[in-house]
Protein backbone atom coordinates (compact mmCIF):
# COMPACT_ATOMS: atom_id res chain seq x y z
CA UNK A 1 0.00 0.00 0.00
CA UNK A 2 1.04 3.47 -1.06
CA UNK A 3 2.88 4.70 2.35
CA UNK A 4 0.45 7.59 2.85
CA UNK A 5 -2.44 5.77 2.32
CA UNK A 6 -1.70 3.46 4.74
CA UNK A 7 -0.40 6.79 7.41
CA UNK A 8 -4.04 7.61 6.40
CA UNK A 9 -5.81 4.15 7.42
CA UNK A 10 -3.50 4.16 10.28
CA UNK A 11 -4.50 6.99 11.93
CA UNK A 12 -8.46 6.09 11.00
CA UNK A 13 -8.40 9.32 8.18
CA UNK A 14 -9.21 7.31 5.43
CA UNK A 15 -12.84 5.66 4.42
CA UNK A 16 -12.95 2.55 2.75
CA UNK A 17 -16.03 1.69 0.25
CA UNK A 18 -16.78 -1.67 1.92
CA UNK A 19 -16.81 0.25 5.44
CA UNK A 20 -20.08 1.09 7.20
CA UNK A 21 -19.70 3.60 9.21
CA UNK A 22 -21.32 3.53 12.14
CA UNK A 23 -23.09 7.40 13.66
CA UNK A 24 -22.07 7.82 17.06
CA UNK A 25 -23.04 11.02 17.40
CA UNK A 26 -26.39 10.25 15.29
CA UNK A 27 -30.19 11.32 16.06
CA UNK A 28 -32.75 8.36 16.35
CA UNK A 29 -35.31 9.04 13.28
CA UNK A 30 -37.77 7.44 15.89
CA UNK A 31 -38.13 5.02 12.54
CA UNK A 32 -36.82 2.11 13.13
CA UNK A 33 -36.03 1.41 9.29
CA UNK A 34 -34.86 4.62 8.36
CA UNK A 35 -32.55 4.28 11.72
CA UNK A 36 -30.80 1.04 9.90
CA UNK A 37 -30.34 3.03 6.36
CA UNK A 38 -28.84 6.19 8.03
CA UNK A 39 -27.14 3.40 10.60
CA UNK A 40 -28.11 5.52 13.32
CA UNK A 41 -29.90 8.12 12.61
CA UNK A 42 -30.13 11.43 11.70
CA UNK A 43 -26.98 13.78 12.25
CA UNK A 44 -26.30 15.82 15.13
CA UNK A 45 -24.87 18.50 13.24
CA UNK A 46 -24.66 19.40 10.05
CA UNK A 47 -27.19 20.25 6.87
CA UNK A 48 -30.09 17.79 5.87
CA UNK A 49 -31.64 18.25 2.57
CA UNK A 50 -35.33 16.63 1.84
CA UNK A 51 -36.74 16.61 -0.97
CA UNK A 52 -40.52 16.08 -0.83
CA UNK A 53 -43.61 17.25 -1.91
CA UNK A 54 -45.38 19.58 0.67
CA UNK A 55 -47.49 18.13 2.76
CA UNK A 56 -47.25 14.28 2.45
CA UNK A 57 -45.90 13.67 5.85
CA UNK A 58 -42.49 15.38 5.88
CA UNK A 59 -42.76 17.39 9.07
CA UNK A 60 -44.46 14.73 10.64
CA UNK A 61 -41.25 12.49 9.79
CA UNK A 62 -39.47 15.11 11.45
CA UNK A 63 -41.59 15.18 15.20
CA UNK A 64 -39.85 12.12 16.54
CA UNK A 65 -36.71 13.63 16.29
CA UNK A 66 -37.49 17.42 16.84
CA UNK A 67 -38.70 15.98 20.20
CA UNK A 68 -35.86 14.00 20.98
CA UNK A 69 -33.91 16.79 20.30
CA UNK A 70 -35.83 18.95 22.45
CA UNK A 71 -35.46 17.11 25.66
CA UNK A 72 -31.15 16.60 24.91
CA UNK A 73 -31.22 20.21 24.68
CA UNK A 74 -33.36 21.39 27.21
CA UNK A 75 -33.25 25.32 26.69
CA UNK A 76 -32.16 25.69 23.02
CA UNK A 77 -34.53 26.93 20.52
CA UNK A 78 -35.86 25.15 17.59
CA UNK A 79 -36.89 27.33 14.70
CA UNK A 80 -38.88 27.11 11.83
CA UNK A 81 -37.81 29.62 8.75
CA UNK A 82 -40.25 30.84 5.86
CA UNK A 83 -42.59 27.37 6.15
CA UNK A 84 -45.04 27.71 2.79
CA UNK A 85 -48.47 27.33 4.79
CA UNK A 86 -49.56 27.85 8.69
CA UNK A 87 -47.22 25.61 11.06
CA UNK A 88 -49.87 23.19 12.59
CA UNK A 89 -48.69 23.65 16.74
CA UNK A 90 -51.57 21.91 18.29
CA UNK A 91 -49.89 18.67 16.03
CA UNK A 92 -46.76 19.74 17.67
CA UNK A 93 -47.93 19.92 20.63
CA UNK A 94 -49.85 16.97 21.04
CA UNK A 95 -46.59 15.15 19.53
CA UNK A 96 -44.77 16.76 22.47
CA UNK A 97 -42.80 19.60 21.35
CA UNK A 98 -42.24 22.53 23.94
CA UNK A 99 -44.17 25.18 22.07
CA UNK A 100 -42.17 27.78 24.32
CA UNK A 101 -38.69 27.15 23.32
CA UNK A 102 -40.48 26.92 19.42
CA UNK A 103 -39.84 29.65 17.38
CA UNK A 104 -41.43 30.56 13.93
CA UNK A 105 -39.64 33.14 11.46
CA UNK A 106 -41.66 34.73 8.39
CA UNK A 107 -39.32 36.98 5.99
CA UNK A 108 -40.06 38.90 2.87
CA UNK A 109 -37.03 37.74 0.62
CA UNK A 110 -34.97 35.06 -0.19
CA UNK A 111 -31.52 37.07 1.46
CA UNK A 112 -33.99 37.15 4.52
CA UNK A 113 -34.65 33.90 4.36
CA UNK A 114 -30.74 32.85 4.20
CA UNK A 115 -29.36 35.69 6.99
CA UNK A 116 -32.15 34.39 9.40
CA UNK A 117 -30.95 31.03 8.83
CA UNK A 118 -27.60 31.50 8.81
CA UNK A 119 -27.96 33.93 12.46
CA UNK A 120 -29.61 31.35 14.05
CA UNK A 121 -27.56 28.36 13.09
CA UNK A 122 -24.22 29.54 14.17
CA UNK A 123 -25.85 31.56 17.38
CA UNK A 124 -25.09 28.53 19.68
CA UNK A 125 -28.91 29.17 20.80
CA UNK A 126 -30.94 26.83 18.70
CA UNK A 127 -30.42 22.46 18.56
CA UNK A 128 -32.38 22.61 15.15
CA UNK A 129 -33.57 24.66 12.20
CA UNK A 130 -35.55 23.70 9.48
CA UNK A 131 -35.96 26.22 6.62
CA UNK A 132 -38.52 26.30 3.52
CA UNK A 133 -36.42 27.47 0.52
CA UNK A 134 -36.69 25.94 -2.97
CA UNK A 135 -34.17 27.74 -4.40
CA UNK A 136 -30.15 27.28 -3.57
CA UNK A 137 -26.46 27.48 -4.49
CA UNK A 138 -23.69 25.64 -3.51
CA UNK A 139 -22.04 28.79 -2.05
CA UNK A 140 -25.00 29.97 -0.08
CA UNK A 141 -25.41 25.88 1.37
CA UNK A 142 -21.62 26.04 2.14
CA UNK A 143 -21.89 28.67 4.60
CA UNK A 144 -25.04 27.38 6.09
CA UNK A 145 -22.78 24.20 6.47
CA UNK A 146 -20.45 26.28 7.89
CA UNK A 147 -22.52 27.89 10.45
CA UNK A 148 -24.55 24.93 11.08
CA UNK A 149 -20.68 23.11 12.67
CA UNK A 150 -20.23 26.79 14.39
CA UNK A 151 -23.12 26.77 16.48
CA UNK A 152 -23.63 22.66 16.81
CA UNK A 153 -26.95 22.78 15.30
CA UNK A 154 -28.59 20.68 12.63
CA UNK A 155 -30.48 22.29 9.67
CA UNK A 156 -33.09 20.59 7.92
CA UNK A 157 -33.85 22.10 4.23
CA UNK A 158 -37.37 21.17 2.93
CA UNK A 159 -37.42 21.60 -0.83
CA UNK A 160 -39.38 20.50 -3.69
CA UNK A 161 -37.72 18.00 -5.76
CA UNK A 162 -36.67 19.45 -9.31
CA UNK A 163 -35.45 17.27 -12.35
CA UNK A 164 -32.67 20.00 -12.66
CA UNK A 165 -31.66 20.27 -9.10
CA UNK A 166 -27.87 20.77 -8.36
CA UNK A 167 -26.01 18.07 -6.16
CA UNK A 168 -25.37 20.16 -2.96
CA UNK A 169 -23.08 19.84 -0.40
CA UNK A 170 -24.83 18.84 2.40
CA UNK A 171 -24.37 15.88 5.21
CA UNK A 172 -27.40 14.29 4.33
CA UNK A 173 -30.12 14.02 1.50
CA UNK A 174 -33.24 11.87 1.50
CA UNK A 175 -35.72 11.96 -1.27
CA UNK A 176 -39.84 11.05 -0.22
CA UNK A 177 -42.50 10.62 -2.22
CA UNK A 178 -46.02 9.30 -0.95
CA UNK A 179 -46.60 5.47 0.46
CA UNK A 180 -49.54 4.09 1.42
CA UNK A 181 -47.95 2.77 4.61
CA UNK A 182 -46.22 6.33 5.24
CA UNK A 183 -43.08 6.99 2.97
CA UNK A 184 -41.31 6.01 0.12
CA UNK A 185 -37.89 6.93 1.34
CA UNK A 186 -34.34 6.99 -0.10
CA UNK A 187 -31.04 8.09 0.39
CA UNK A 188 -29.28 10.67 -2.36
CA UNK A 189 -26.38 11.74 -0.70
CA UNK A 190 -24.61 10.61 2.57
CA UNK A 191 -21.49 12.09 3.83
CA UNK A 192 -18.87 8.99 4.54
CA UNK A 193 -21.32 6.53 3.14
CA UNK A 194 -23.54 5.51 -0.27
CA UNK A 195 -27.04 6.10 -1.16
CA UNK A 196 -29.56 3.60 -0.98
CA UNK A 197 -32.24 2.11 -3.00
CA UNK A 198 -35.77 2.99 -2.44
CA UNK A 199 -37.34 1.60 0.99
CA UNK A 200 -40.41 2.83 2.59
CA UNK A 201 -40.63 4.53 6.12
CA UNK A 202 -44.27 3.26 8.04
CA UNK A 203 -45.57 6.18 10.08
CA UNK A 204 -48.56 3.74 11.57
CA UNK A 205 -46.67 3.59 14.56
CA UNK A 206 -47.29 7.31 15.38
CA UNK A 207 -50.42 8.19 12.95
CA UNK A 208 -52.39 4.88 12.48
CA UNK A 209 -55.07 6.56 10.73
CA UNK A 210 -52.97 8.51 7.99
CA UNK A 211 -51.98 4.99 6.71
CA UNK A 212 -54.55 3.08 4.22
CA UNK A 213 -54.55 -0.77 3.34
CA UNK A 214 -55.39 -0.54 -0.32
CA UNK A 215 -52.14 -0.02 -2.32
CA UNK A 216 -53.69 1.00 -5.05
CA UNK A 217 -54.73 4.62 -3.44
CA UNK A 218 -52.60 7.41 -3.22
CA UNK A 219 -52.39 9.03 0.21
CA UNK A 220 -52.42 12.73 0.82
CA UNK A 221 -51.88 13.20 4.29
CA UNK A 222 -52.86 16.67 4.49
CA UNK A 223 -55.11 18.99 2.83
CA UNK A 224 -53.31 20.89 0.56
CA UNK A 225 -54.99 24.28 2.04
CA UNK A 226 -54.78 23.06 5.61
CA UNK A 227 -50.76 23.31 7.12
CA UNK A 228 -47.52 22.01 6.78
CA UNK A 229 -46.66 17.87 7.04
Amino acid sequence: MNPILEHLKNKNLLWQGQQRILQSDANSTGFSDLDEQLQGGFPDQGVVDIHSPFGIGELRLLCPTLVLRQQRYDESLLIFIAPPLTINSEMLGEFGLNLEHTVVIQTSSVHEVLWSTEQCLKSGCCHTVLVWQQDLEIAQVKRLQLAAEKGQCVLFMLRQSKADSLPLPVTLALKLTPHTRGLNSQITKRKGGWPSGPFIIPMQQYWPELSIADSAQILHFEHPHSHVG
